[in-house]
């Protein structure tokens, strides 16, 4: 179930009208829990159990640290829980994985392991609603959240179906407090919640669905295409991969300020950082504050020697891109962002950081940024390091080998989408439409819609962050 598909609008529609007819703050958190395990039975209904499973345990958890006790029982509560929750994620997501490259490593010292492989299918958003059950039982671990005794807020908590299966990776302590109260329909902004989904809408089936196909093509094959192609298709994929997830974001979003909840913003015009660290505050931040509040921190932070800093991002970095796939070619992504956060540390400590001329060149560290982003993307995107390290030669080498050639043209196609991410960078758009009139809006959006719905591909395509 896309969001992008009319069958969401239904199950939306029916979940809206259901929510707000009921009076009662319960009911309406017993609607919406049972509406998110629908929600996620439309993938495949066997996995609700690993959904249930996670709640369960924390919620346990949750409850026994409540109680206090000796700082060694407390520890042991929330090892069970680590244990239990990434046991779970590392068996459905790493075990082919960890098993095959384990194979390699006997293979290269002359070992013959007999094969080992599980037909395992991924559940779908099993990164994200483990890393968000597991914030919540560190956290009250740390003393930084009350745990919670109702079985209810924290099964919606966990499971709450606008951002269950691609985030934003939400935290207790922000979502928590909004179930205390019952929400009013007045309090909602409709007209600026529905051009953000419109505008979700616009981002992943008019954009990232269209130059899907393209860069499909090319990063298929990348040594039967020009240099000229080979460029195009990978700024395309940085297009196209950014207008998927923060289109999702947005539609997400969306979704739950209608049902009169908040969630955390994810995006915020990450391809105009000037750095490697300035772009990390603004992709996936959810993920990034994740990895800095519980596994950097956890490793020793920013104490120590510059050394033992660049160890924990780089250890942070290379984790961060696991958690994306069971794939070399993550760990690699990762581990190149890992290496520009330190090379960026050393720059920040040293003199030169401190020229005033320095500000003047910002324009030229930010294509610098977007350049080092898309090499990285390239590991993100390529099936296989052969195909990631011909396309590196176009980009980084300018070396092609192929004759195929997609239309030169497409690139122009760059300007305008530039233009648009400036301008929606520079103007608070959803500000200013919440006080326009109903009827004007309804025109609007109603002309809105049909025009995006003309350049929609017939094929629906899931989001990209599906697979993580």
């Amino acid at each position: 179930m896309l969001f992008t598909q009319p069958i969401f609008v239904a199950f939306f529609a029916v979940v809206f009208i259901a929510c707000w007819s009921l009076r009662r703050n319960r009911q309406r958190k017993l609607l919406l829990l049972a509406s998110s395990y629908v929600f996620y039975a439309a993938w495949d209904w066997r996995f609700l159990f690993l959904i249930l499973a996670s709640t369960l345990i924390d919620y346990g958890v949750g409850l026994a640290l409540r109680g206090g006790g000796s700082p060694r029982r407390r520890r042991w509560w929330v090892l069970a829980s680590l244990a239990t929750n990434l046991g779970i994620l590392g068996f459905f997501k790493y075990f082919n994985f960890f098993v095959s490259s384990g194979a390699g490593v006997l293979h290269a010292v002359g070992f013959s392991p007999p094969e080992m492989s599980l037909d395992i299918i991924l559940p779908v958003g099993i990164s994200f609603f483990t890393f968000q059950s597991v914030s919540y039982t560190i956290d009250v671990y740390r003393g930084d959240l009350e745990p919670t005794r109702n079985w209810v807020d924290f099964g919606l908590y966990v499971s709450f179906f606008p951002q269950l299966v691609a985030g934003p990776i939400v935290r207790a302590r922000d979502f928590l407090p909004q179930l205390a109260t019952r929400k009013r329909l007045a309090d909602v902004p409709f007209r600026s919640s529905t051009a953000l989904f419109l505008v979700g809408f616009l981002k992943k089936a008019c954009i990232a669905d269209n130059v899907a196909p393209l860069v499909d093509e090319v990063f298929a094959s990348p040594e039967s295409y020009t240099l000229g192609s080979i460029w195009i298709a990978v700024g395309f994929y940085a297009v196209q991969i950014y207008c998927d997830f923060s289109g999702y974001t947005d539609m997400a979003i969306a979704v739950a300020r209608m049902l009169g909840y908040e969630l955390c913003v994810n995006f915020n015009f990450p391809y105009f950082a000037s750095s490697i660290q300035d772009f990390w505050r603004r992709w996936h931040m959810s993920l990034s504050t994740w990895l800095r509040d519980y596994l950097y921190i956890s490793l020793g932070g920013s104490r120590g020697t510059q050394l033992f800093r660049f160890r924990n991002v780089l250890i942070t970095m290379l984790l961060g891109g696991l958690w994306h796939g069971a794939s070399w070619n993550f760990v690699v992504w990762g581990g190149l962002h890992g290496l520009a956060l330190g090379a960026h540390s050393l720059y920040r400590s040293s003199r030169l950081s401190a020229s005033p001329h320095l500000s003047r060149l910002r324009p030229l560290f930010v294509l610098l940024t977007f350049y080092w982003v898309c090499i990285a993307w390239v590991f993100f995107r390529a099936t296989d390091f052969d195909a990631a390290l011909t396309i590196l030669r176009g980009i980084v080498g300018f070396q092609a080998t192929g004759s195929l050639a997609i239309d030169p043209r497409l690139a122009y196609w760059f300007i305008p989408l530039v233009l648009a991410h400036w301008f929606s960078s520079r103007a608070s758009v959803m500000d200013r439409v919440e006080p326009l009139p109903y009827w004007l809006c309804a025109m609007g959006f109603g002309v809105a819609t049909a025009i995006m719905l003309l350049f929609t591909p017939v094929e629906y395509r899931p989001f990209v962050y599906f697979q993580f």
